[in-house]
């Protein structure tokens, strides 16, 4: 998925890394790895970053969900 490659450098920068898992309906499930995982700050990353940058590549993506 593009708007994943697109923030990937990002993520890998504070040493994490992020990964799709599914995409059902209108929804995408990804997974975090490395410092992204469990980082107190992981809820903003998700909504401000991985999901407004979906949005943006994707507009039917209606939710971005983390997966353990």
């Amino acid at each position: 998925m593009l708007a994943l490659e697109s923030i990937r450098p990002f993520l890998n920068k504070d040493g994490g890394d992020i990964e799709l898992i599914d995409v059902r309906e209108h929804t995408v499930l990804v997974k975090l790895h490395g410092n992204c995982n469990g980082c107190p700050m992981s809820f903003s990353t998700m909504k401000l970053g991985v999901e407004n940058t979906v949005k943006q590549f994707a507009p039917e993506i209606t939710e971005v969900l983390a997966v353990e």
